[in-house]
């Protein structure tokens, strides 16, 4: 099953970076997003990417073009022009960059990729995002559902408290500690979705998030993966510390191994 990543949004919410290079080219220690969230599939051992390119996407082309030598021993031999790879890359993925247009919406760019798709079922999401989603529990749940889409939902950890007020709403009558259970279900990206999902995306003029999935909704076509672990999007600077800080001190969850149950 191949896995589709978005990567072509111009990611204003953290122009401190995205001024520079494409959101999911942003780092987390000294990797990019991209990198984390391709790593957590292939620990599943779904290693063949179709990442859709728009802004800067020469840059995510770059990267791959050069991984190889970046991420290998290599020994040169100046005199001779020659070069030997001592330890190679560990990763075996297959890449596959397209680029979807600088404009395109999310709709629209998976339109794009529909002939190296093919007639089978896909995974999407997006490229900002990372989680310990279990991945072949995600299939499973959704082969069950029989759906057209399966997205993962979590109820993010509230980042403010709440206040308790009395009638006027002016007088301040206790506090209410900041909890997930009280947080809305979201979509976090993460889904499973047929080759019947096509015809949904109609011309591709709109976000997937908008008339699509609102369309397979009202026709009862979409499932809902209830995800109760780790997930962080990194929408911001205050984002990218927060996961650079978990992966520094060796506590990222979305870097822990899947389980061999």
């Amino acid at each position: 099953m191949k896995v589709v990543i978005l990567a072509g949004g111009k990611g204003t919410r953290i122009s401190e970076e995205s001024k520079s290079r494409p959101k999911p080219m942003v780092e987390i220690g000294g990797r990019p997003i991209l990198w984390h969230i391709m790593r957590q599939y292939a620990a599943f051992g779904f290693e063949e990417f179709i990442v859709c390119c728009g802004y800067k996407g020469h840059m995510i082309k770059e990267y791959f073009v050069n991984y190889y030598q970046h991420n290998s021993q290599i020994e040169f031999h100046l005199r001779d022009e020659k070069q030997k790879v001592l330890t190679p890359s560990p990763e075996t993925w297959k890449v596959t960059l397209v680029d979807t247009g600088l404009e395109t919406l999310t709709a629209g760019r998976i339109l794009k990729i529909k002939d190296y798709i093919g007639e089978e079922p896909f995974l999407l999401t997006y490229g900002d995002g990372v989680s310990d989603v279990d991945i072949c529990k995600l299939i499973q749940f959704h082969k069950e559902c029989g759906k057209t889409v399966t997205i993962s939902t979590t109820q993010p950890e509230g980042r403010f408290g709440a206040l308790r007020l009395d009638e006027s709403k002016s007088l301040v009558t206790g506090f209410k500690e900041k909890a997930r259970k009280d947080q809305p279900w979201v979509n976090i990206g993460f889904m499973v979705m047929e080759p019947s999902v096509f015809p949904y995306l109609g011309d591709g003029s709109t976000m997937l998030e908008a008339e699509p999935f609102e369309r397979l909704a009202a026709d009862g076509e979409m499932a809902a993966y209830r995800h109760e672990g780790f997930w962080s999007p990194m929408d911001n600077i205050h984002d990218r510390d927060y996961l650079e800080k978990l992966w520094n001190a060796g506590d990222a969850p979305w870097g822990v191994e899947p389980s061999l149950e």
